[in-house]
């Protein structure tokens, strides 16, 4: 693991048992915690602790942030952070599980490479699962004990925004669709195998994804637009609408059903 993707682990873990803490004192108030309150504060709280550790761990670097002011001078930078302090806000005001915090490097060399969408050190935290994913972890590994050719695939969808193709999708690919909350949870829960596919469209940032992708990528998984093209990051405007995670082997089977299905709508 190198240093970048330690810090990255660590800052993720840091910033989901804080995250974790003030849900617990929150819930210790007389009466139930506000679940916007619950959220905004927790956003609050996780984005100025990223901050504090970059500043002082990378202070040379550019920091891209769902929760922050985008700075242009990124643009030039040759090593930008792209964080998620809370993706899942609402799951996590809500006392759900599917929340995770984000926490991805992105270096200009590697873009320039071609290297994995620059992304070179990435990690997803899921704090209620007591669970960590980088980008060192190494291939993914099939927990689970499931006969495959006796199941259905599994993609997983936004319980809020699912894409309106999606169920065109599932029909051509003979698949169940299954919602869940937190771009990161998703992904962690492909790479668990508790899902084989995640299935995105309508609306994202580079933050919801830069995370995710780095570690699912670097386990070997299949992470691109719903077109196929490559996902880029660090961009002038850091809108990213679309994204598909998948086992390697179901890729080109899922991004013809995909083309097939939005041709047809």
């Amino acid at each position: 693991m190198t240093p970048d993707t330690r810090l990255a682990a660590r800052l993720a873990q840091e910033a989901g048992r804080a995250l974790l803490a003030l849900r617990t004192e929150m819930s210790r108030a007389p009466g139930q915690p506000d679940p916007r309150e619950l959220g905004r504060r927790g956003d609050a709280v996780s984005q100025e602790l990223l901050s504090r550790l970059l500043a002082e761990h990378r202070p040379g670097d550019a920091v891209l942030s769902e929760e922050s002011a985008d700075d242009g001078r990124r643009l030039d930078a040759e090593r930008v952070w792209i964080v998620d302090p809370l993706d899942g806000t609402r799951e996590y005001g809500l006392g759900r599980p599917d929340w995770t915090v984000h926490v991805a490097l992105w270096e200009a060399e590697a873009a320039r490479r071609g290297g994995a969408c620059g992304l070179t050190a990435a990690a997803v935290a899921q704090p209620d699962r007591d669970e960590l994913f980088t980008s060192g972890d190494g291939p993914a590994e099939r927990k689970t004990t499931r006969e495959i050719p006796a199941e259905r695939t599994r993609i997983l969808v936004s319980d809020t925004r699912p894409p309106e193709f999606a169920n065109a999708v599932a029909e051509s690919v003979d698949a169940d669709l299954v919602p869940m909350g937190s771009a990161g949870a998703k992904a962690t829960a492909v790479l668990r195998g508790a899902a084989e596919a995640y299935l995105h469209a309508g609306g994202q940032y580079e933050w919801d994804s830069a995370a995710p992708v780095g570690v699912v990528r670097a386990a070997g998984l299949h992470a691109s637009r719903i077109d196929g093209t490559a996902l880029r990051y660090n961009a002038p405007t850091p809108y990213l609408p679309d994204l598909v995670i998948c086992r390697a082997e179901l890729a080109g089977p899922l991004l013809d059903a995909i083309a097939t299905a939005t041709r047809s709508g």
